[in-house]
C-alpha cells in the first residue's frame, strides 16, 4: 500500500461521509457533518492499519479489526437514539446511518471503492429522498399512535365511549400524571385502529374535537 493509494482511500473516505452528513446537517440532526466524516475516516484508517500488519507480520487475521468497529459502532450510534417524554423516538435513522458510514469506510480500507461508491449513494437515497415517501405511506396507515392529553382525569371514561362510538378500536393504553397547574391532568400514551385507512391530520383533528382533550400528537 502506497503513499497515493493511502491518500485516495482517506480523501474518498471524507467524500463519502461528508455527503452523508451534509444531508443529516440540513436536518439539524445532533450527528451532522463532522461525526459522519470521522465515523468514516476512522473505520478506513482502522482497515488500512489492519492490512498493514497483516502484510508487516504473519498469522494475522486480516478482518479482525474491522470486525471491532462494526459491533464497536453500536455504542455511538445508541447515544444518537432519544426517547421522548411522550414515547417519541428520534435517532434510530441517524444510528443507521453511523453504522452504514463505518460500514463504508471499511470498504474503502480494504480497497473496495466500487461498493463503497454504489453504497454511498443507495444509503444517501435511503436517507434523503425515502423519508418523504415513508411520511405518505405512515400518514395512511390505520395503525395510529396518539400522545393526548386530558383537561381532568374524568374525561378519560367518557373519551374511551366517544372512540367506540367512531368504531375506533383502542389495540394498547398507558395512563401517566402530566405536571400541569391542574393536578388532575392526565395524559395518554394511545394506539388505536382505525375501520378504514384515513389521513392522520384528519384522525388529529377529530379527535382533538372530543370533549375533555386540551392537547394531540402523533408519536
Amino acid at each position: 500500500m502506497d503513499t497515493g493509494t493511502t491518500i485516495l482511500r482517506l480523501l474518498l473516505a471524507v467524500l463519502c461521509g461528508g455527503l452523508l452528513g451534509i444531508e443529516r446537517e440540513r436536518k439539524k440532526r445532533p450527528a451532522g457533518l463532522r461525526t459522519y466524516i470521522l465515523v468514516c475516516l476512522g473505520s478506513t484508517l482502522v482497515m488500512m492499519t489492519n492490512e498493514f500488519i497483516t502484510d508487516k507480520y504473519d498469522m494475522v487475521d486480516p478482518t479482525r479489526m474491522g470486525a471491532q468497529v462494526i459491533s464497536g459502532i453500536g455504542f455511538l450510534g445508541a447515544g444518537t437514539i432519544i426517547v421522548t417524554t411522550r414515547n417519541h423516538v428520534r435517532g434510530l435513522t441517524t444510528a443507521a446511518g453511523l453504522w452504514a458510514a463505518a460500514c463504508m469506510g471499511l470498504a474503502i480500507g480494504s480497497g473496495f471503492y466500487l461498493g463503497a461508491a454504489i453504497g454511498c449513494v443507495l444509503v444517501l437515497i435511503a436517507m434523503s429522498s425515502l423519508h418523504y415517501f415513508d411520511d405518505r405511506v405512515m400518514a395512511k396507515a390505520k395503525i395510529v399512535n396518539l400522545y393526548i392529553e386530558f383537561r381532568q382525569s374524568s374525561s378519560l371514561s367518557s373519551f374511551m365511549q366517544r372512540l367506540k362510538d367512531l368504531e375506533i378500536k383502542v389495540v394498547d393504553m398507558e395512563v401517566s400524571k402530566v405536571r400541569t397547574v391542574n393536578e388532575s391532568s392526565v395524559a395518554v400514551l394511545l394506539t388505536i385502529r382505525m375501520p378504514k385507512p384515513r389521513n392522520h391530520t384528519e384522525v388529529i383533528s377529530t379527535v382533538s374535537a372530543l370533549e375533555g382533550v386540551c392537547y394531540v400528537e402523533e408519536v
